[in-house]
């Protein structure tokens, strides 16, 4: 390889390390601005400003817009954070457990769910309708609860004809939802416990017998 060869290898070398750090550094402000808006939201009710989001992050306002065109697709992004992140946390465990366990597991890790992303479903349901891709979102993360839910309680809601499984389904994600959630601990300020044993006692009622055959087995 001549020596001008070498040069210009290195030269295309040293422009792909550049390229992929500036990458990697904007994909890091992008993360430092999802979490000062996820830290402003659980902070206040009220949704925060470009201005404070920004100050928070340690940002411009104009670099916050650099790397998301408006508050929107700031909120989409931390929509997706959220959802990832409750994915990972929510590792289905005890799903052929006794039935106790069972919803015990399923309600303390929902619990969890709920107690750290409420303001930020509460900010994403705001503009609800307004965004298609919004929508979607919120769409997905109820449709994620279901699965979640007929997973757990396959045996109680296999004994149930297609239409009562679908109400018992829909009455256990109205019941286990975020505004219950946020009802429990702020409106009648039960503690994380106190919440979570209250919506395991009324699962409980509300879940058909658990087949004969399993309780036997258990």
């Amino acid at each position: 390889m001549s020596d001008s060869t070498a040069t210009a290898a290195k030269g295309v070398a040293l422009g792909a390390v550049e390229i992929d750090g500036r990458r990697l550094r904007s994909k890091r402000t992008r993360q430092y601005i999802v979490d000062a808006y996820l830290a402003l939201l659980r902070e206040s009710p009220t949704v925060p400003t470009a201005a404070q989001i920004a100050e928070r992050a340690g940002y411009s306002v104009r670099s916050l817009f650099d790397r998301f065109p408006d508050l929107l697709a700031l909120s989409l992004a931390a929509a997706d954070h959220a959802y990832a992140q409750a994915v990972a946390q929510a590792v289905l465990r005890n799903a052929d457990a006794d039935r106790a366990t069972r919803i015990r597991t399923q309600i303390e890790t929902r619990g969890q769910t709920c107690e750290q992303w409420l303001p930020l479903w509460r900010a994403l349901t705001r503009n609800l309708h307004h965004s298609e891709e919004l929508d979607l979102r919120v769409r997905r993360m109820r449709e994620a609860v279901l699965v979640r839910l007929e997973l757990m309680y396959r045996p109680e809601l296999g004994t149930l004809d297609a239409d009562r499984r679908r109400g018992t389904l829909i009455a256990l994600e109205a019941i286990t939802d975020f505004e219950s959630w946020g009802r429990m601990r702020e409106v009648f300020g039960l503690s994380v416990e106190g919440a979570c044993e209250t919506w395991i006692r009324v699962v409980d009622r509300l879940l058909p017998p658990t087949p004969v055959a399993l309780r036997a087995v258990s």
